[in-house]
């Protein structure tokens, strides 16, 4: 039971620390709606969403309004998309993108994911034409969001589809241009992806998923900076402890909304995913957490271990708060979306190889980079290469999230606007790795994937 105090701290937490449940998450199989007449699969599409997430909306603002807990996004993710239209007659998936989009606006929600592929170990048509899709789908929609997983622990890396997704990315930025490459804010690049990810831009309702699903994502860096706001000078024990204890009480709140809201709409509760997912607004940044710690500015020297040990005991608190702890689950570090992230971004402290370290470490990976606009195809698959290589070695999953802004250069300012916020374009290497991505084929898995 919740006494009177611990019901105040919460309500604290809500009003003056940015604690908010960041999204309910609805996800549902599309398999049933395979049909060799794209049109016809498309409507089908519609139709089955708009059926099963009808209410989503209207639940989680009741909630809200009950509760008196913010639930910032609600969301749809789907069945790989490359997969429903394989069966299609047809060399585009955009009919089906728009048929997505179509019905998240009806059902009212902010983003609905699932314009995907898996080809972590190969790509079959419906892949390619899916990613072949992808720029227009992504120009032509507001709220449809892609994902492509070129690799794994167990496939190894897809150098094929690790290629193809820089010319994409450049294409997506070109399309949408008008608006700073917005379609790539849009587009995640995976190793390693999870089925019940509720967060955007990654997320799709995998195969091993049941038939439609709840999926809950938390939030609170804001509440982790207050706490250890209390814990000053002390040592790296108690500061583990104090963010064990408050992810607990975040994840609480998560568990305690996704099974409210899921025996309201009658599907089952599948996870709780209780990354610390930050936002442009002051106050509700990871990177003020590592200050926190003692760090002069993110990106200095200790970052690493400092968000090492921040995502641990993220982890640590949550799983005993819920009995399915899931999705990806611990510290994102978004550059546009965090304001720590961008004033480190823009001091120079925090530098794409110091970004890339520590994706070591936490969770997702290089997550909303601007780049510029003249950045080659090659360098962008070159960088998700490497990523994914980070993902298949720790077996865990990364990702990268980049935007190629068109015409921008080094210290030129995206903006995007909302949680999306505003990201400084960020320098890359000159050096050319484009005779590297040209060679093809398929990095084996590791060592680490022969655990049978």
């Amino acid at each position: 039971m919740f006494n009177v105090k611990e019901i105040l701290a919460t309500q604290d937490m809500i009003d003056k620390r940015h604690l908010d449940i960041r999204t309910i998450t609805m996800g549902i199989s599309l398999l049933d709606c395979c049909h060799e007449d794209v049109n016809v699969c498309a409507q089908k599409i519609y139709d089955k969403i708009t059926r099963r997430a009808e209410k989503l909306v209207k639940t989680g603002e009741d909630i809200e309004w009950e509760f008196g807990i913010p639930i910032v996004n609600k969301r749809i993710s789907v069945t790989p998309i490359a997969i429903v239209g394989n069966t299609c007659n047809t060399d585009s998936y955009v009919p089906l993108a728009m048929a997505l989009d179509k019905a998240a606006k009806e059902c009212g929600v902010n983003f609905i994911g699932g314009f995907s592929a898996l080809v972590q170990k190969g790509a079959t048509k419906g892949d390619w034409i899916l990613m072949d899709s992808i720029p227009e789908a992504l120009a032509a929609t507001e709220r449809v969001c892609s994902s492509v997983n070129v690799g794994s622990t167990k496939a190894g890396i897809n150098m094929d589809a690790v290629a193809k997704m820089g010319q994409i990315i450049k294409k997506t930025a070109e399309l949408t241009a008008d608006n700073d490459g917005l379609g790539c804010a849009k587009l995640v690049v995976f190793a390693n992806a999870v089925e019940d990810n509720p967060f955007m831009a990654g997320a799709f309702h995998g195969v091993g998923e049941p038939e439609c699903v709840l999926n809950v994502g938390v939030s609170g860096p804001g509440v982790v900076h207050h706490a250890l706001q209390k814990v000053k000078g002390q040592p790296f024990d108690v500061v583990a402890e104090t963010i064990k204890k408050t992810a607990f009480r975040i994840t609480r709140m998560g568990q305690m909304v996704g099974v409210e809201a899921s025996s309201r709409l009658g599907v089952p509760f599948g996870i709780v995913d209780l990354s610390l997912a930050p936002t442009p607004a002051v106050g509700d940044s990871v990177a003020r957490i590592l200050e926190e710690m003692g760090l002069e500015v993110t990106g200095t020297h200790g970052t690493t271990a400092a968000l090492a040990l921040l995502n641990d005991a993220v982890k640590k608190g949550g799983v005993m708060a819920s009995n399915h702890v899931g999705g990806l689950s611990g510290a994102f570090i978004p550059v546009s979306e965090d304001e720590g992230m961008i004033a480190a971004a823009l001091s120079g402290t925090l530098t794409l190889d110091k970004l890339e370290a520590m994706t070591c470490v936490c969770s997702v990976g290089l997550d909303m980079i601007a780049v510029p606009g003249d950045t080659s195809a090659s360098t962008i698959s070159a960088i998700i290469a490497d990523e994914a290589a980070i993902g298949m070695v720790n077996t865990k999953t990364t990702a990268v999230r980049i935007i190629p802004a068109p015409g921008k250069k080094v210290g030129d300012m995206v903006e995007m606007g909302g949680l999306l916020g505003s990201a400084p374009v960020m320098p890359v290497h000159p050096e050319s790795s484009a005779d590297f991505i040209a060679r093809g084929g398929r990095i084996p898995a590791p060592l680490q994937s022969l655990k049978n």
